[in-house]
């Protein structure tokens, strides 16, 4: 029997929000690791990265797998930066967000088998997903999985890890969605205007936030990242996905409602989701 899709509001958004004890430090909210970064799109790795810093996770190492990597990042040095191999290998990981930037080369694949051997919670995002589309015997490993995982793909990599069309995802976005969370047995948000997202136990949500000037590029390393960083902070990847889904689109809305839809960025969505984030704490219920 299908079950119903349910509306993701910001009242049961801001249910999930993390308490802070008055004498925390950084090493309560998670260790984050992201894997991605090839050559010529170290970018999006370092997004998602600093999307992880800005939305309240601990710490933050970047694995890059471009050759000639940078070392620090000039923008937002509190970011770790290493070799990818490395990155891999760090103790005290809590949670990996992998595929921002990624590439699809043997070495890429080699760490996404890696990974998936991990237990720890994933979020695959992009060339992760790709890759996965290309190798299904990596699916036997995900299958096996006892940790979380999340998977984030766009309406294009939707198909290609169904084998159909991109027609065939958006004329039944919902068909599209729950055969995504059963072939693949983890939590799904199927990008697009009105993402859908599916938790471990099947409940469908729809989210109606965010807005088309955030068709741009980015967009969803910032999702990835901000993923990850409520995972770290100690919610579950189901309440990490719903939770990072509605607000990612809730600050698109912000910066529309101040006249800068067209040309808006990645970037900047960050920001207004850590300024959204704050209020929310003020207001958990939207009073």
């Amino acid at each position: 029997m299908n079950k119903p899709v349910l509306a993701l509001t910001r009242k049961q958004a801001a249910k999930l929000l993390p308490k802070r004890p008055h004498d925390s430090h950084k090493g309560q909210f998670g260790t984050v690791v992201i894997i991605g970064g090839a050559t010529g799109t170290v970018g999006a790795a370092l997004m998602a990265g600093r999307a992880a810093l800005k939305l309240g996770a601990g710490s933050i190492h970047v694995g890059l797998l471009a050759e000639g990597a940078p070392v620090v990042d000039l923008h937002q040095p509190e970011l770790m930066l290493h070799p990818a191999t490395v990155a891999l290998n760090l103790p005290g990981t809590t949670v990996i967000a992998m595929g921002c930037g990624m590439g699809r080369e043997p070495v890429a694949q080699k760490m996404l088998y890696e990974v998936l051997q991990r237990d720890l919670p994933l979020v695959l995002d992009a060339d992760a997903l790709n890759i996965l589309a290309k190798r299904p015997d990596l699916r036997g490993l995900l299958l096996s999985r006892k940790a979380a995982t999340v998977l984030t793909p766009h309406p294009g990599e939707a198909a290609r890890l169904l084998g159909c069309s991109v027609e065939d995802i958006q004329s039944d976005r919902i068909s599209a969605v729950r055969s995504l969370a059963e072939k693949f047995a983890s939590s799904i948000v199927l990008k697009g205007a009105e993402s859908l997202c599916v938790t471990h136990d099947g409940k469908i949500y729809l989210n109606q936030t965010g807005n088309p000037g955030m068709s741009s590029a980015g967009m969803g390393d910032v999702l990835t990242g901000m993923i990850a960083a409520f995972i770290g902070q100690g919610m579950s990847a189901d309440e990490a996905l719903l939770f990072a889904v509605h607000l990612h689109g809730a600050a698109g809305d912000a910066m529309s409602e101040q006249s800068a839809t067209i040309g808006m960025s990645a970037s900047e969505v960050t920001d207004w989701a850590r300024w959204l984030l704050n209020q929310w704490l003020k207001s958990p219920q939207g009073e």
